[in-house]
């Protein structure tokens, strides 16, 4: 059995009014993508700059490639972080040269270039990049070291759906070089298209993790019928799970063909019905809760 490329064990992070992290372990085999999710104040993020090496540990054990993390980690792990501000007045091309000399080895610059689609900004003021632009920037400047570990926070929030799409094609293909990925994200669809295995924490503790194959066949067995409010009558009535989101009624049912059976014995109009498997954000708000987070 191969060792794991990042080993956590038992990770604690405690501050004078809040015990961020609770006992946190996982490991990250090489050359998988790796979600760590969870609710605003569940401890990711502090899990995350810890890993990171921000944040000191109050206790735990960080192991790469067997060692404990040091300079060896420092230059192999790239970071694009949920903000980073990128110096003014200089442009993409200076940027990437500045980063790259941070470093006792870096990767190809121009293949860096192509591979984020930077070739028509590269002689652009920073502060003139569009929001996806920058994004594909901050990318290559957490590969400019040619890392085998990266971690990616939240890399996709603010972005339109078409850069999103990009986006997860770029790390698609980070991945298939056999480089490990740790993501941290909001978006349930994107952590079940890219990641191998995910970790849900809530309240300093991993409460559930697997892939997200896995945890949705162990959580769920069943679907959701989904019906405009308008076309229900007496869905208060119905012998099933019933859930209102503004105009739209979701019904869980184990038994498709018998829940709408019982829909047409009601006369219920069935024109506008959808029917949906369980996805990660019915997973998501299973287990940590409907409760807003701040």
């Amino acid at each position: 059995m191969s060792l794991p490329l990042l080993e956590v064990r038992n990770l604690i992070k405690h501050y004078p009014q809040v015990q961020a992290v609770n006992g946190v372990s996982f490991n990250l085999a090489a050359g998988t993508c790796f979600g760590l999710l969870g609710p605003n104040g569940a401890g990711k993020t502090t899990t995350v700059e810890i890993l990171e090496g921000i944040h000191t540990p109050t206790a735990g054990e960080i192991l790469y490639k067997g060692e404990p993390v040091g300079k060896k980690f420092r230059n192999e792990a790239g970071i694009m972080f949920q903000s980073t501000a990128l110096q003014d007045y200089i442009t993409v091309r200076e940027t990437l040269q500045m980063f790259a000399r941070l470093y006792p080895q870096h990767a190809d610059i121009d293949n860096l270039i192509a591979r984020c689609n930077l070739g028509e900004y590269l002689d652009r003021d920073n502060r003139k990049l569009s929001g996806g632009q920058r994004q594909r920037l901050l990318l290559a400047i957490a590969l400019v070291n040619n890392p085998d570990m990266i971690f990616l926070d939240e890399p996709t929030t603010g972005l339109d759906p078409q850069a999103r799409r990009n986006f997860w094609d770029l790390i698609e293909s980070i991945k298939a070089e056999g480089r490990t990925i740790l993501l941290t994200t909001h978006y349930m669809d994107e952590a079940y298209v890219l990641c191998d295995d995910i970790a849900i924490m809530d309240h300093g503790q991993i409460i559930a993790q697997g892939s997200p194959k896995q945890l949705l066949a162990k959580h769920f067995n069943d679907v959701v019928l989904q019906l405009p409010a308008a076309d229900m009558k007496n869905a208060d009535t119905l012998p099933y799970a019933v859930h209102q989101h503004k105009e739209l009624i979701e019904i869980t049912t184990q038994d498709v063909n018998q829940t709408i059976q019982e829909l047409l014995a009601r006369d219920i109009s069935l024109s506008h019905l959808q029917i949906r498997s369980r996805n990660l954000d019915d997973l998501f708000l299973e287990l940590t809760g409907k409760q807003l987070r701040t």
